[in-house]
């Protein structure tokens, strides 16, 4: 939308007509859901943080119980599997014992069969007595082997009751991820304003079901207001961020607003494909904002129309004094 441009006498001077913008926001439901209420209404000024409308939890609560139950379950499962890991590993050290307890029974066994056997065939010793010690020998050897099966079998457990811990501590990490994402849905069923803000329009009400992304409300960011003119390339080229201006709204023409200029666009708008000549280029036009101070805002929140046409003033040179009639003027304190 091009502005047509205001020129004072002076070069000093260059204007554009604009009209009081702000941005707008708008606060809506991250998931599907009910609209369980709205805490504001139009015109109400809100503050960043607090909750402007709340989303139906019956559901996010059935689940979030259900997400503690699987918790519980879950550290259920851990301490068992640890108490029999513990018992295995008991069984196992256990097992570890005997195995030394019988390879020192059969080095002993074989020690004495092996003495049997020379006396045996010397007829130091009965054949009763070789009989004896060889059996002895044959006891220590299938003793032997059955504390290693035994101890085979603790590893085996320990493997097993390991593999439970390991699954029943995903199973935990699950429910906990599973909690917390249930509890940031339920934090997000408040809806809180983003930041300082007037409600503009109520878009939804209490019982309506509402899409995911569905809108509640619309918010004007007072923070930031501004105005939105346009200048040609000469005029623009010589203005730089926070250079004065000044705002007459059509509203209040004996009143001046300051104002700063807070962008100035860095490509032209309608460009022609080609500049050819001067002429032209005086026809390039750039985009310019004049912000209000947030405080100044504040201060006159009441009587701050957002929409409100007016001019925008600029100064080119910052040595020129502005005119009498673009002194500042603003009412008197609301």
């Amino acid at each position: 939308m091009v502005r047509q441009l205001h020129r004072q006498g002076s070069a000093a001077f260059a204007s554009g007509n604009g009209r009081l913008e702000a941005v707008d926001v708008d606060v809506a439901a991250r998931t599907a859901g009910r609209l369980l209420g709205v805490e504001v209404r139009e015109g109400d000024r809100v503050r960043a943080g607090q909750v402007l409308a709340r989303m139906d939890t019956a559901v996010l609560e059935a689940e979030l119980r259900q997400g503690r139950a699987e918790l519980a379950s879950a550290d259920a499962a851990i301490a068992s599997a640890r108490s029999r890991l513990a018992q295995s590993n008991s069984q196992a050290a256990a097992t570890r014992s005997v195995i030394a307890q019988q390879q020192a029974e059969l080095t002993l066994a074989r020690k004495r069969h092996e003495r049997s056997s020379r006396l045996l065939a010397s007829g130091a010793i009965t054949q009763e007595t070789f009989d004896t010690d060889r059996a002895r020998l044959q006891t220590a050897e299938a003793a032997l082997v059955k504390a290693r099966n035994d101890a085979a079998t603790a590893q085996e457990a320990i493997t097993s009751a390991a593999a439970d811990l390991r699954a029943a501590s995903a199973a935990r990490d699950a429910a906990m991820a599973r909690i917390e994402r249930i509890e940031a849905d339920l934090e997000e069923t408040l809806l809180r304003a983003p930041t300082d803000a007037r409600v503009q329009i109520r878009i939804a009400e209490p019982g309506e079901v509402l899409p995911s992304g569905g809108k509640v409300l619309n918010l004007l960011d007072l923070s930031d207001v501004f105005m939105t003119f346009y200048l040609p390339a000469p005029e623009a080229g010589r203005l730089r961020l926070g250079d004065e201006a000044r705002l007459v709204l059509d509203a209040a023409p004996d009143l001046v607003i300051p104002a700063r200029v807070t962008y100035v666009a860095s490509q032209a708008q309608f460009t022609p494909k080609t500049v050819e000549t001067r002429a032209e280029r005086q026809t390039l036009m750039f985009r310019i904002k004049a912000s209000l101070d947030p405080q100044l805002v504040q201060r006159y929140e009441r009587g701050a129309k957002i929409g409100m046409p007016g001019v925008a003033w600029v100064r080119l040179d910052p040595a020129e004094p502005w005119p009498d009639r673009l002194q500042v003027r603003l009412p008197a304190q609301p």
